[in-house]
């Protein structure tokens, strides 16, 4: 019924919502770091935020506790129009908080990982995927089972059904049961073609050796994906499409940097913006690094206060 009309659904974002804890002391780790302050996190939910600020139809399907927590993230989720029909509220699991210390790099983190990975099939139809036009999703989300389960699944139905996948390699060894587990579960969610963010503080992670840009690129052309998203830090981006000339485009330079904290899913946000809007590839990256830009210069999320949408178009 749904297959020939338009779809509704710009982005549907699969995996964790937490609580972020990120650390007031800048530049520090979080054995020195002394207070927190409290932000919506999950690299998950800071797209569907993102793309919805971005004026873009945006879902969230994730997991809370029936507590304080879970009421704030309904909240400022609702408060930015990012539909939460989808969101589940479990009883007796807390919440999942995460604690961060802010940093101008990739920062370090402490997982209290409870609700956020009891996402499971029913909270995903296959009415909503007909009506999706990309079904992203994370190696983060990726780690704990049911969630697993649930996101290969339903990744595998998306993709029969049309949609684009995507994903953000977000590998972290803390996360994870082994190494092998998470590349077997990289390798099977690739097979389906999805768009591909990576970093490269996420390939040393996972390979545990520094590779050259050629051989991840290789590695997930070589799993089935066309396009591969690997950002640079302040050395910019590059990204490779099977069988065409490799792009590279330098970062836009910041003075300060307030937080790096979810500039990631700023960059990612951006590029989805961009595709789902039919843009040409170098103009999706151009997007990708200027809202990316925009979240350095702030701490926790995107600011309010601003018409996002003029700083990128």
């Amino acid at each position: 019924m749904l297959k020939n009309k338009i779809k509704d659904i710009d982005v549907l974002c699969v995996g964790e919502v937490l609580v972020d804890f990120i650390g007031h002391q800048a530049g520090v780790q979080i054995n020195n770091t002394r207070d927190y302050h409290r932000y919506l996190g999950g690299s998950p939910t800071n797209v569907a935020m993102n793309s919805a600020r971005l004026g873009l139809k945006s879902v969230l399907v994730a997991t809370v506790g029936n507590d304080g927590f879970g009421e704030y993230i309904f909240e400022r989720l609702g408060e930015v129009g990012v539909i939460t029909d989808f969101v589940k509220q479990v009883e007796d699991v807390p919440t999942s908080v995460i604690f961060v210390s802010r940093t101008d790099s990739t920062p370090d983190f402490i997982p209290f990982r409870k609700a956020d990975y009891h996402i499971t099939e029913d909270q995903i139809s296959e009415a909503i995927l007909s009506n999706t036009n990309i079904y992203h999703t994370t190696c983060f989300a990726l780690s704990k089972k049911p969630a697993q389960t649930t996101i290969l699944k339903k990744a595998a139905e998306a993709h029969r059904l049309g949609c684009k996948l995507s994903i953000d390699v977000n590998y972290a060894k803390k996360l994870w049961e082994s190494q092998e587990e998470a590349l077997s579960v990289i390798k099977a969610y690739c097979q389906l073609n999805p768009l591909v963010k990576v970093s490269e503080d996420d390939m040393l992670r996972l390979f545990e050796k520094e590779l050259p840009h050629e051989d991840i690129f290789e590695f997930f052309h070589s799993q089935g994906v066309d396009t591969v998203c690997l950002t640079l830090g302040s050395k910019g981006v590059k990204l490779s499409q099977k069988g065409k000339k490799v792009i590279q485009l330098p970062a836009i330079k910041i003075d300060v940097v307030q937080d790096a904290t979810g500039a990631g899913d700023a960059f990612w946000s951006g590029f989805l913006f961009a595709y789902i809007k039919k843009k040409p590839i170098k103009k999706c990256l151009e997007v990708a690094l200027k809202l990316a830009a925009l979240k350095l210069q702030n701490v926790g999320r995107l600011p309010d206060n601003i018409n996002i949408l003029s700083k990128l178009l």
